[in-house]
């Protein structure tokens, strides 16, 4: 390291020691990310221009606060999402944008599937990409204590992306969380893998859906998503399987599971040698499905559990499976009874990632921790008589 670069670091670390990390007055923050801005090198025009009509934004705080949505169970949230409308015009998209679909299998091995299936849920197919200011909203939760480490550094990306033309801090608008564009992806991702589909010298996700297929794809690759491998397939299982053996934290060959007595739901199973985990989304007497490695890597998009179980699902439907068979599942809870329940496990020292209301993963495992210890059939499914035996 030479001696300019080693004084360029040693400023630009002790910039970002002394700057406001989070709350406290808003413009004092915001001079804050101009300082260090600059000390990162970039044109003080440039960062004045950038910064010069940033706003907080209180309906992004609202919006990050309120995601009730994401409390109810799959099944209905599935129906709720997947709409004839959205299988009418993802399959139309399918054929109007084949060449673009055939170009990302071929070079980044995503299924068409995946990508149509958050094409459909993130925007409608670019129909409504968000009407939010993205510099205000990511200034926004980058101000905000909750997640800074998430959002700062979004900021410093989307000054990039200004600097590159493909950013306008007046009018860039997106999701309350600053995505951007038909598959939503934030400034980082997009600076990192941005993909110009189109071929026209910039990526521009809002308006070319090849650049939003393709940097999505790219993304996905980025990620971990592995070539031209299954993501979810659904399955029957027995009713003599050994429940503490599902969740995504057990896995087993295909080959080892199908042994057990799990099948294919509509033909065999894939992928014999492939590590996979049997998914019960509510419970052993609801919906089945065997996640294979690709679908953990979708939590890297969206860490909402039944979002991402839905859209690894719709993927299917899309490319042809039937509609999953619903079950019967035994009655979940309540948004007052899961929190009620999560307060529960917390006192018995379980870390169930916020009392929200919310069946996340950190949930489903402590669920299913105390279904073991109690004698319950261990499927990681709340229901009321969990919540009282944990009185």
């Amino acid at each position: 390291m030479t001696i300019r670069i080693a004084l360029a670091a040693l400023l630009l670390s002790a910039s970002a020691a002394s700057a406001q990390q989070c709350g406290g007055d808003f413009g004092s923050f915001v001079n804050g990310l101009r300082q260090e801005a600059v000390n990162r090198g970039h044109d003080q025009g440039a960062v004045s221009a950038f910064f010069a009509g940033v706003r907080q934004d209180p309906a992004t705080i609202r919006a990050d606060r309120a995601q009730g949505i994401f409390a109810t169970p799959f099944t209905e949230f599935a129906r709720r999402l997947i709409s004839e409308n959205r299988l009418v015009n993802g399959r139309r998209n399918a054929e109007r944008y084949a060449q673009v679909f055939d170009r990302m299998e071929r070079e980044f091995g995503v299924s068409r599937g995946v990508l149509l299936a958050f094409w459909a849920f993130e925007t409608d197919f670019g129909g409504f990409q968000g009407d939010f200011n993205t510099l205000n909203s990511l200034v926004t939760l980058a101000h905000d204590c909750r997640r800074p480490e998430l959002f700062r550094p979004q900021v410093f990306a989307a000054l990039e992306l200004y600097e590159h033309g493909d950013f306008d801090p007046a009018t860039t608008t997106g999701a309350w969380a600053g995505e951007i564009g038909m598959v939503q992806m934030l400034p980082e991702d997009i600076l990192t893998r941005g993909i110009d589909g189109d071929g026209d010298g910039h990526v521009r996700l809002k308006t070319s859906p090849a650049d939003a297929l393709l940097s999505g794809a790219n993304m996905l690759r980025g990620l971990g998503w592995r070539a031209n491998e299954p993501w979810l397939v659904e399955i029957e299982v027995p009713q003599s399987l050994d429940w503490s053996l599902t969740g995504l934290e057990t896995t087993r060959t295909v080959s080892e599971w199908q042994a057990m007595g799990v099948q294919g739901h509509n033909g065999p199973l894939p992928a014999t040698n492939l590590q996979t985990s049997v998914l019960l989304p509510q419970g052993r007497n609801g919906p089945a499905f065997l996640a294979y490695p690709n679908f953990s890597v979708l939590f890297e998009w969206n860490q909402s559990f039944v979002y991402v179980t839905t859209a690894a699902y719709f993927a299917t439907r899309l490319e042809g499976a039937p509609v999953f068979d619903a079950g019967n599942p035994d009655p979940g809870l309540s948004g007052d009874q899961m929190r009620l329940l999560q307060q529960r496990l917390v006192a018995r020292g379980y870390d169930v990632g916020g009392v929200d209301g919310i069946l996340g993963e950190m949930t489903r495992a402590a669920v299913q921790a105390e279904q073991v210890r109690l004698g319950l059939p261990a499927d990681a499914w709340p229901t009321p008589q969990l919540l009282n035996a944990l009185q």
